[in-house]
């Protein structure tokens, strides 16, 4: 236990401390820029993002991944906080919490291998061209020197870790771009001008709304979608950073741990968050593999507020635009167009469509669950394909099933036999063929009661353990007076 706890804490210090500081400096105009997406007051997200990054490092199952607020659950939160106010929303963040944390200890993360390779491919692209998007209007037309300094970051970002790796290369941007701009009077975009920063803690209260049955259906609706969404793209995340680090996590610890976050945060004023993977791969790239990585993140973003709030406001927006440039190009898995040409063509429609349904709403989880009832859907159509094959031997009219037999294929399994056959000897091979459910029964029965109208004596041979177990239970042939043989 004490060693688990050393490796997860103190086995990388030095790199989760720099990595932390990059990482709680991009997470300034992330948050004020989310709280002014779903409409509520700035600080509401910097709370967030330092609370829930805070609390995840100690109940978290994933080290070194980053949760804060998030632009995917603040879409989600736009009509709550529009109809019912802040408030409403805060209790809405503390049920997701408890929702999120009874997902945990039901090991939701289980559905994870539900998640086809096309649909992660996907979900990575497109949050991958999502983070450059929202890069796009602060950088887009802005002015001469906003482009100069974008590419002075990206120059710096690129170049820079081929000389110097003890400092990351993203903190050494921000910090030069910093003082390149303030001294240097150039007419720039800065953090201030997304929103303005309270140097206050966050105190704690309970949200004043009614506790009665009306609120909880007023903010039920909401919390659930919180939840789910921000398990999605936690889960996701999590499977992204353990790829990048080469390590494991505890996916269901992740899940309570993201609603122990919520819950809390909302007593604190702090709107509901999850994972973000932009974060999680600036701190992967700057150094973070530790618990610690998170705990700086959070805990240097409240020291930034209170303690230099008047320096960071005046931090150049184009230096952390030319950060998360880094990210999205970073992000993005170019390898995916290779995928397209080889992969079948099944895969690249669920890989396409994923991306192309999260960018248009803006929404990893729809996104998500599009691909995911996608590819269900081309999986069902490509099993669904019985073949039933005819022959005669010694008299016998054999027919020779090789497919599964389910809700999908019982009708092409009923049309391949022939009905017209009177008083002959049939024979109805199983063996290469496994009954899935209740209809794959009745389409046996179907099949069974109509060849024994005329007269047919009528054998049930190859059936498999599950399969016989089934018939057994749910045909209707077998409780008919005069049995079928079952083989």
């Amino acid at each position: 236990m004490i060693e688990q706890l050393k490796k997860e804490w103190f086995s990388n210090v030095r790199g989760d401390i720099l990595s932390g500081i990059v990482v709680a400096l991009a997470l300034i105009p992330e948050a004020i820029a989310f709280s002014i997406i779903a409409g509520v007051d700035p600080m509401v997200g910097l709370y967030a993002s330092f609370l829930i990054a805070v609390i995840i490092s100690f109940v978290g199952g994933r080290p070194a991944m980053i949760s804060a607020a998030t632009g995917a659950m603040a879409l989600v939160m736009v009509p709550l906080v529009r109809e019912y106010g802040l408030d409403y929303l805060l209790a809405a963040t503390i049920l997701t919490g408890i929702f999120q944390l009874l997902f945990g200890v039901l090991k939701v993360a289980k559905l994870m291998k539900f998640i086809p390779r096309a649909v992660m491919i996907g979900f990575v692209n497109a949050l991958a061209i999502l983070i450059f998007m929202a890069q796009v209007p602060h950088f887009i037309g802005i002015s001469t020197m906003t482009y100069v300094f974008v590419a002075i970051t990206l120059a710096i970002v690129y170049i820079l870790p081929r000389f110097i790796k003890v400092i990351p290369a993203p903190l050494i941007a921000i910090v030069v771009l910093t003082i390149a701009a303030i001294y240097g009077g150039f007419e720039l975009r800065t953090v201030g001008d997304l929103g303005t920063i309270t140097r206050s803690f966050p105190e704690f209260f309970i949200p004043n709304v009614p506790f009665n049955w009306e609120t909880l259906t007023i903010i039920l609706p909401y919390s659930i979608a919180l939840s789910i969404v921000g398990l999605v793209e936690t889960l996701l995340t999590s499977t992204i950073v353990d790829d990048m680090t080469a390590t494991s996590s505890n996916k269901n610890k992740e899940a309570r741990g993201q609603g122990i976050a919520n819950f809390i945060t909302g007593f604190f004023g702090g709107m509901a968050g999850c994972a973000m993977i932009g974060q999680s791969v600036i701190n992967v790239k700057s150094g973070g593999r530790g618990r610690l990585s998170t705990f700086i993140a959070g805990a240097f973003l409240m020291f930034l507020i209170l303690v230099l709030g008047d320096i960071v406001v005046k931090i150049p927006m184009p230096a952390l635009v030319g950060i998360m440039i880094m990210v999205s190009i970073g992000t993005f898995d170019w390898g995916s167009f290779k995928y397209l040409r080889k992969a079948p063509w099944t895969d690249a429609i669920v890989m396409v469509a994923t991306v192309g349904i999260v960018v248009y709403t803006h929404d990893l989880s729809k996104g998500v669950i599009a691909g995911v009832i996608l590819s269900a859907l081309f999986f069902v159509a490509k099993i669904s394909k019985v073949k039933v094959a005819k022959h005669v031997e010694n008299s016998i009219i054999c027919y020779k099933v090789d497919g599964q037999l389910f809700f999908a294929s019982v009708e092409g399994f009923v049309d391949a036999f022939d009905y017209a056959a009177v008083n002959e000897t049939i024979e109805i091979d199983m063996s290469d063929s496994h009954i899935w459910d209740d209809s794959g029964v009745g389409a046996i029965d179907k099949v069974i009661l109509k060849l024994k109208e005329n007269g047919n004596d009528v054998e049930l041979v190859g059936l498999d353990a599950g399969s016989k177990k089934l018939v057994d239970k749910l045909a209707i042939f077998t409780d008919s007076s005069s049995k079928v043989p079952i083989h």
